[in-house]
């Protein structure tokens, strides 16, 4: 945007920041989120703290200390964004998106900074991931919550935690249970979510596909190729059995003696269920290069779970790119066995839409140039 467009909007940015007037308790804090935000919406080449208070005439040390030290009510501007999202951009199918950003940090002062993996770069490197929940519905798409990772090493060093403004009360939690923390506020907040979505990174995880199911949350999960079960369920044994009677009997419940092992799904296509199946295409979603077509194979499939049982019946969807078939997906979803294909894949492939939330905040208001070395938490 440029100085005129933004002059254009100016009305109509007053009375939106104003909505959020109560998440400050003093004035001259709250007058400084209009300076930070016009200056995330022009034109500046970077949008780190020093140059969007030069161009505003504001010292930078002033914006930096309202972006670090100052007081904001947190958990009510999130309320807030919450609150308006529920009462003006509610439709169906509403659709939540688990996903996680990573940002490259130099130096060990930033909180939660550390050598692991970062997706931005596709590689292991010093930095900082945040999880966050988006939502979707029509064409509208925004994040609604998000948290710091708090990486373990961080979390066993209380000092270097309270140095970074890192309160006592956070500690270490996966990533997966971050995500589920995030969701529940938003439920909490009166959201409803028609589907939920997410990658591998917790798709994978038995546990946190349980604790989605147990919310009666319908979601389609992504989930890596090594991910395991059964076409066929196998019989469970729960009687103990002792050899001649005597000594300590074999654990239970365990699978029946001859039972095939669970396979791993890209192993799956080689069944004779879903290899005799024809592949059936599906427009997923129109973008910038023309239409996405994959191909499809659906079955249901038992999974494995923690100690090697039987888990949840799920559907099972092989997705296999036209354009180039060595790119194939896997999901999962606990949807109604009647759902359609077609209603599945339409969820799965929602995820471009947390993924543009991400490249909007970092490309257009430069969100990846933050320089605090605090948590504004504290």
């Amino acid at each position: 945007m440029d100085a005129a467009q933004i002059r254009q909007l100016e009305p109509k940015l007053e009375r939106f920041l104003g909505r959020f007037a109560d998440c400050f308790a003093r004035k001259d804090t709250r007058a400084h989120l209009g300076v930070y935000v016009r200056g995330q919406l022009s034109d500046l080449a970077e949008k780190s703290v020093e140059p969007i208070a030069l161009e505003a005439g504001v010292a930078p040390r002033t914006l930096q200390e309202f972006l670090s030290q100052l007081k904001w009510d947190h958990d009510r501007l999130r309320d807030r964004v919450h609150e308006i999202v529920r009462t003006e951009h509610a439709g169906a199918p509403a659709i939540g998106i688990f996903d996680e950003t990573s940002d490259p940090k130099k130096g060990d002062k930033t909180p939660g900074v550390q050598k692991q993996w970062c997706g931005r770069l596709g590689k292991l490197e010093n930095c900082l991931v945040t999880v966050h929940l988006g939502y979707a519905v029509a064409d509208f798409h925004c994040l609604l919550d998000g948290e710091l990772f708090l990486p373990e090493s961080w979390a066993a060093d209380r000092q270097r935690c309270r140095e970074a403004g890192i309160p006592d009360t956070v500690a270490y939690r996966p990533k997966w249970r971050i995500a589920l923390e995030l969701y529940d506020r938003a439920i909490a907040n009166g959201l409803h979510l028609d589907w939920l979505t997410f990658d591998e990174g917790y798709g994978s995880k038995p546990e946190f596909l349980r604790e989605v199911a147990a919310r009666q949350q319908p979601y389609v999960a992504e989930v890596p190729r090594g991910f395991t079960g059964w076409l066929q369920p196998p019989r469970v044994v729960t009687r103990p059995y002792h050899r001649g009677r005597r000594g300590r009997g074999r654990a239970v419940p365990r699978l029946a003696s001859g039972s095939r092992p669970a396979r791993r799904v890209d192993a799956l296509l080689n069944d004779r269920a879903l290899r005799d199946q024809p592949w059936q295409r599906w427009r997923v979603k129109d973008g910038e290069k023309g239409p996405m077509v994959w191909e499809c194979k659906h079955a249901f499939l038992t999974i494995k779970d923690e100690n090697g049982l039987p888990g949840a019946r799920l559907h099972l969807l092989i997705a296999r790119n036209v354009l180039d078939p060595s790119e194939v997906k896997f999901f999962v979803s606990n949807a109604p066995p009647q759902t359609g294909v077609g209603t599945l894949l339409l969820v799965a492939f929602s995820r471009w839409r947390v993924e543009r939330c991400f490249q909007d905040d970092k490309s257009e208001i430069g969100l990846d140039q933050y320089e605090g070395r605090r948590s504004t938490r504290g």
